[in-house]
């Protein structure tokens, strides 16, 4: 594997981070060894956990131990979680100096049975930020259609966001103003503007597996081409926001641009480049958040270029075409959103009935 990949990312202005977190691989030296490689950051959901927590027995004596002492199965998924987010935070310390607090950060999500409640969220997120106590922490919260006020509120906060589990363009948008008017409430209440740092995740391989579902052979032209198209005009909107009239006086005060964030880039469908997600995807101010795997096929085999603004003629056309199908983006959008929502509740849910039964291991 070649060392100057995720150097050569850097580059071309996008930042490669890892979207996996383990004890193992935090205590081998594995996930530094992705560090000195060159990725700048690691992401977490409730499915990492929950296949890092039951796959493994690096847990069990800690689980163990805090049961014995009358912690509830939610304490301890907190307890646990949290030591790792810390470790890894610690690890990339380095890094959020050097880049004086562009990378280096480490996500933890909300819990997501709160994804549709503002206020849970925000009560959460203070708790989470509180309990982590690192400034190159950021706090996951799910962008649906009540995260906004979320996002406003925490952000005036001062809290780091990382706006997660958005698909269309619209999605985008939301959470990108709400990230801008936390930054005025912050401004008007008199605090510092550009310590606070977001991203906004747009997943993409997912939107690619609900189209092509829908497609038939008539329009099988269109299949694996939606995502990537969809990612490019979100990429357009965020450079008119971000570089235009609307965030000028902030950024003219300190502010930092909220950067697009490419998630769900490992290739679900075999037919596709492994490494689809990321060669068709990279410019400037972007974030690629890489599964293992994908991080593996980068390293090996990616072609590195400037791609974001490539063909986007012919991408608008694709989106024109599928419209013209009557196909409705906006409504798969959603709906995947709202399946992302529901799989995370899934694997929490999981993931604390596996930590109940690591607790009663040898307590009978």
């Amino acid at each position: 594997m070649e060392t100057n990949k995720l150097m050569t990312l850097a580059t071309l202005g996008q930042s490669p981070w890892y979207d996996n977190i383990d004890r193992r691989i935090i205590q081998n030296g594995e996930l530094k060894r992705f560090f000195d490689l060159g990725i700048t950051g690691v992401t977490s959901n409730p499915s990492i956990f929950e296949k890092a927590i039951i796959g493994s027995s690096i847990y069990d004596e800690t689980i163990q131990k805090l049961g014995k002492k009358g912690r509830s199965p939610l304490e301890i998924y907190d307890i646990v979680t949290i030591q790792d987010v810390q470790s890894a935070a610690d690890l990339l310390s380095g890094v959020y100096d050097k880049t004086q607090g562009r990378d280096g950060y480490v996500s933890l999500e909300v819990l997501p049975e709160y994804a549709d409640d503002p206020v849970k969220t925000i009560y959460n997120a203070r708790k989470i930020h509180e309990q982590v106590a690192r400034q190159n922490l950021m706090i996951k919260v799910p962008g649906t259609k009540e995260a906004p006020e979320a996002i406003q509120v925490l952000t005036a906060e001062g809290l780091n966001i990382n706006v997660t589990l958005l698909f269309s363009l619209e999605h985008y948008e939301q959470c990108a103003m709400a990230y801008i008017e936390g930054l005025k409430d912050r401004l008007k209440d008199g605090n510092p503007i550009n310590t606070v740092s977001s991203v906004a995740s747009v997943f993409v391989s997912r939107l690619d597996t609900a189209i092509d579902k829908v497609l038939d052979h008539s329009n099988a032209s269109l299949k694996g081409k939606i995502a990537v198209a969809n990612a490019k005009m979100i990429y357009q909107r965020f450079k008119e926001v971000f570089y235009g009239e609307i965030f000028e006086d902030l950024r003219s005060k300190g502010a930092n641009i909220q950067r697009v964030l490419w998630g769900s880039t490992s290739t679900k469908n075999p037919d596709y480049s492994d490494v689809k997600y990321v060669d068709e995807l990279i410019g400037k101010d972007t974030v690629n958040t890489l599964p293992h795997k994908t991080l593996e096929a980068l390293l090996d085999h990616a072609t590195l270029k400037p791609t974001i603004e490539d063909n986007l003629d012919k991408e608008k056309g694709h989106l024109k075409e599928l419209k013209g199908l009557g196909i409705e983006l906006n409504k798969i959008c959603d709906d995947i959103q709202e399946q992302g929502v529901d799989a995370f509740c899934s694997s929490f849910n999981q993931l604390i009935d596996a930590i109940v039964l690591k607790m009663n291991v040898n307590s009978q």
